[in-house]
C-alpha cells in the first residue's frame, strides 16, 4: 500500500495494484522446475528483438498528459480537494487521512440488494489512528462523463464525508459545494 504525506497533515492511501486484498499478490509465481519460470530475465530481455526492430524508447513521455493514469488523475483530485478545505480550515483537518479504494467492500451484496453503492466512507478515528476519508473511485467514476464533472464530483464528495466528520453542514464547509455544475 502507497502512501502519501503532505506538509499540511492529511495524508492519502493508495492501493497497490499488483497486491490482492489479503497482502499478497495476485499473480501466483510458477514453480521453478515448470515450463512457465523464468529465471531472472525480465520481459524486455525474454522478448525476441530481431534485427534491432525493437521498441527504442517509451511510447508516451512522461511530461505528455497522457502518461498519467486515470487512477493517477483521481488521486490528484481527491489532494487538490483535501488541500483546499485544509487551506479553508486548517487545524481541524489536522490528522486526517484520505484514501482511495478501487470499490466499496461488499459491492455484489450492494448490487443484489439494488442499493446504490456508496461513493465514500468516514472511519471515525480510534486510539491508534486518526480519521479517514475514503472514496471508491470506480462508483465516483461511473456516475461522471466528463472529467470536469469528475472533479466537481470527486470535491463534492471530499466535501460531504468532511462535514459529516466535522459534524457541519456541507454548505458551510465550502463555498463553492455543489455550485459548479
Amino acid at each position: 500500500m502507497q502512501s502519501s504525506h503532505h506538509d499540511s497533515g492529511f495524508t492519502v492511501r493508495l492501493a497497490d495494484p499488483g497486491v490482492g486484498p489479503t497482502g499478497a499478490s495476485s499473480a501466483p509465481a510458477p514453480p521453478a522446475g515448470s515450463p512457465g519460470a523464468v529465471q531472472g530475465k525480465t520481459f524486455r530481455q525474454r522478448r525476441r528483438n530481431r534485427h534491432g526492430r525493437g521498441l527504442r524508447g517509451e511510447l508516451m513521455l512522461p511530461t505528455l498528459p497522457g502518461y498519467r493514469t486515470r487512477s493517477d488523475r483521481f488521486d490528484d483530485f481527491v489532494l487538490d480537494s483535501a488541500q483546499r478545505l485544509h487551506d479553508i480550515w486548517g487545524k481541524p483537518l489536522d490528522g486526517v487521512r484520505f484514501a482511495v479504494d478501487e470499490i466499496p467492500p461488499g459491492l455484489e451484496q450492494l448490487v443484489a440488494d439494488r442499493t446504490p453503492a456508496p461513493m465514500g466512507a468516514f472511519t471515525a478515528a480510534t486510539a491508534a489512528d486518526g480519521p479517514v476519508i475514503t472514496l471508491y473511485r470506480r462508483v465516483v467514476e461511473q456516475a461522471c462523463g466528463t472529467r470536469d464533472e469528475l472533479q466537481d464530483l470527486v470535491h463534492d464528495v471530499v466535501v460531504e464525508y468532511t462535514a459529516e466528520m466535522l459534524g457541519v453542514p456541507p454548505e458551510s464547509l465550502d463555498p463553492v459545494y455543489r455550485r459548479r455544475y
